[in-house]
């Protein structure tokens, strides 16, 4: 657990207090968080809800990992809403978010072919979106914009109310080569840079 400054999605360069659990069952190739495969520390739901006040942000991430491996995380993130938080949820797309209380903001990541871990996707999450959630594509080449601009025609995205990102892998696909692609397909979709990465470097740690 640790504050920094939100470095994507649309609440982007705010203040944050950030959990992140441990354990994934992905194992995309781009992956930058490894470290979130094991370790970590066991803690109850009032230590992380206490660290979570001390830290001092009105808004909480809760990422991982996968963080909807581990079934506390829904009380966990009903706790922070009643404690007058604004909730973030970072999580793969592969695991069901029907059970993920209203009033948190979903951040869904649909992975291209790249990642290697595409054929994971659980497709309903996408047709039952909370009109507050944002989706995000990791882009590392032209086939995997394809691949990104097939899905959001195919289950129209864009206009739901939820905002599309379109992110390049960083250091692999220049941001300048996806800007082009996206003004050259006319998606109304927005490109996002991992801004954490551009201040403190791609691999600084708790930030």
């Amino acid at each position: 657990m640790y504050r920094s400054l939100q470095g994507e999605s649309t609440r982007a360069g705010e203040p944050c207090a950030f959990v992140r659990l441990t354990a994934c069952d992905l194992r995309c190739r781009w992956c930058d968080t490894p470290e979130a495969f094991t370790g970590g520390r066991k803690l109850s739901l009032d230590h992380v809800a206490n660290e979570v006040e001390r830290l001092g942000c009105r808004l909480v991430e809760v990422t991982g990992g996968e963080p909807l491996l581990q079934s506390e995380v829904y009380p966990l993130m009903t706790r922070l809403l009643a404690a007058g938080h604004d909730v973030l949820l970072e999580t793969g797309g592969h695991l069901p978010i029907d059970r993920v209380p209203d009033g948190v903001i979903v951040i869904l990541d649909v992975k291209c072919p790249a990642s290697g871990e595409a054929g994971r996707m659980h497709w309903p999450n996408l047709t039952s979106l909370p009109p507050t959630a944002e989706v995000k594509f990791v882009i590392e080449d032209r086939a995997d914009f394809d691949y990104a601009r097939d899905v959001v025609e195919r289950h129209q995205l864009v206009g739901r109310g939820a905002a599309v990102h379109f992110s390049p892998v960083h250091g692999v696909l220049a941001p300048a080569d996806l800007a082009a692609w996206i003004l050259g397909s006319g998606l109304e979709v927005r490109l996002q840079l991992q801004t954490h990465k551009y201040v403190w470097g791609a691999d600084a740690r708790g930030v």
